[in-house]
């Protein structure tokens, strides 16, 4: 049933909305984290002239907290950016890491998180029968699926999943199943933009909810803050619409838990379908309006047992947006699915409920396990030294390792560091292009038999602190799908050469090396 036209046909109609408020909370959080800074800054100018002993406290200072950044289980980067502020701002970078760096600054706010994820759990099944008949099938994979379910991400079947190449082919899909809900509709974006999607998708919301359906819609309050009028969730509540905001700005302007943001993209309908991909809530995922050339996202749509992972997932973080629990036995599917042997995991990480960053490493078990391709997309190539040598091992196993990225930037100085990340990579024989249309703001990875749709950038900000989502998956014409996109988009796109990367300006070079410094904050 088509319910309007397409958003293929809306194409140049779009626009983007910025508001004033949004601007102004912006601009007073920013004001409040500077004041902080500026009163850390004078007080260690008073201390450091006030006597000389001043020097050795430094000096023991800065012994103890490089040690204790040296064995601490962190990323090199989160260690090496702290040990840099240390050394260039004496005493006040001391007491930056006090307020801003330990974990203790935030492990009561982490505690809350943590038990509210953990509830969330006890809802999850575990059948040994797919287990098995998995490992039968695809003995080599066993390890990854055992590695996800050890970090409480069963493993499911009887799925049929469809792949979405752009964001528009996703939307048009996502909105007919949203007309047709019946029971309920879960919806977590991280960017909400007033436009043609948002009027599309509010109409409807509205619509739904007049029908009696229950409606939870979540979005993370940085994403939608310059984006959305002051009295947005106000007026979604006054229509019957369920709202919780993630993680409020202002909220805790005193610690560095305001910079975990919820970039999960969830949307679930009736318990029985459920969606995940890059895009985001906003009129330039569907290319209705030109920001960086054409906008290439992609997503997939699930329907079957997986959906429950998306459930309990989303349901997680609405508890931890908001203080009352929820009956999740309320949002079981309405239908038993057909049996087949699409299997399915879903998966999500954060920074409170997993530290240790189970997405990054089944990132790196794809790439190890890739037995002839492995292709990646992906905005930001910002990378530890872990997953670089991760992707050469690839390469000169001789395994077809490829990466696409955007050839017109979102963030000009993440670009930059992206591009600084060429280089290793095309030494070693890894191939990467850049996607002359536009932005690719995809995020896939993908071998032969196996991979991630989902919200995992690859870059530091998404590996440790962001809360993402994705949907492993393992059946040979998903995938199979997928490639045959990914070797298109490649078609479309430059590939870039070691030589070009080794001949770029001398300026850019060292503009490079000291942005490198500063990558955990881009």
């Amino acid at each position: 049933m088509k319910i309007w036209e397409s958003f293929e046909e809306l194409k140049g109609k779009g626009r983007v909305t910025n508001y004033l408020s949004g601007f102004l909370r912006a601009a007073l959080v920013a004001l409040l984290v500077l004041a902080q800074i500026a009163v850390i800054f004078a007080l260690g100018f008073w201390m450091s002239g006030n006597t000389v002993y001043v020097y050795y406290i430094i000096e023991l200072l800065s012994l103890i907290i490089i040690v204790g950044l040296i064995n601490d289980s962190k990323s090199p980067s989160y260690k090496i950016g702290w040990i840099c502020i240390i050394l260039i701002l004496p005493l006040t970078g001391h007491i930056m890491y006090a307020l801003w760096g330990k974990e203790n600054s935030k492990k009561k706010i982490e505690k809350q998180v943590i038990g509210r994820l953990k509830r969330g759990q006890q809802f999850l099944e575990y059948d040994r029968s797919v287990m098995d008949s998995f490992e039968q099938k695809y003995p080599t994979k066993s390890r990854m699926t055992r590695f996800l379910e050890s970090y409480h991400f069963p493993l499911f079947r009887n799925n049929e999943v469809r792949y979405y190449p752009m964001g528009e082919n996703m939307f048009d899909a996502m909105l007919e199943d949203i007309a047709k809900a019946e029971r309920f509709i879960l919806i977590d974006f991280f960017i909400v933009g007033e436009g043609v999607l948002w009027e599309r998708m509010h109409e409807l919301l509205i619509a739904k909810a007049a029908q009696g359906v229950e409606i939870k819609f979540l979005y993370d309050d940085f994403g939608a803050m310059l984006r959305t009028p002051k009295d947005f969730k106000k007026k979604l509540t006054q229509e019957g619409i369920e709202v919780r905001v993630f993680n409020p700005i202002h909220k805790y302007t005193d610690k560095l838990y305001m910079n975990y943001r919820s970039h999960q993209k969830i949307v679930v309908i009736d318990g029985n379908i459920g969606y995940t991909g890059g895009m985001n809530l906003a009129d330039e995922y569907v290319n209705l309006v030109e920001r960086f050339g054409v906008w290439k996202d992609n997503a997939v749509r699930v329907e079957g047992d997986a959906v429950w992972g998306f459930t309990v997932t989303f349901l997680q973080m609405w508890e931890v947006a908001g203080n009352k629990e929820v009956d999740y036995d309320r949002y079981r599917p309405s239908q038993t699915f057909p049996e087949n042997e699409v299997y399915c995991q879903v998966i999500s990480d954060g920074p409170a409920n997993h530290p240790n960053n189970p997405i990054e490493d089944i990132y790196k078990q794809i790439i190890y396990y890739a037995k002839k391709k492995l292709y990646i997309t992906t905005p930001y190539l910002i990378i530890e030294d872990d997953m670089r040598n991760a992707l050469i091992t690839a390469a000169r196993s001789g395994i077809d390792v490829r990466i696409i990225t955007p050839y017109i930037p979102d963030k000009k100085n993440v670009k930059v560091l992206t591009n600084y990340n060429y280089g290793p990579l095309l030494r070693e024989g890894v191939r990467i292009y850049e996607y002359l249309p536009g932005f690719i703001h995809a995020k896939t990875i993908v071998s032969e038999d196996c991979g991630i749709v989902g919200t995992i950038n690859m870059d530091y900000r998404s590996f440790y602190l962001h809360y993402e989502c994705g949907v492993w998956m393992c059946n040979k014409e998903t995938i199979d799908t997928i490639t045959e996109d990914l070797v298109r988009t490649m078609e479309e796109s430059r590939e870039v050469s070691y030589e070009e990367w080794t001949n770029r300006p001398w300026y850019i070079k060292i503009y490079q090396r000291v942005l490198s410094l500063f990558s955990t904050l881009m």
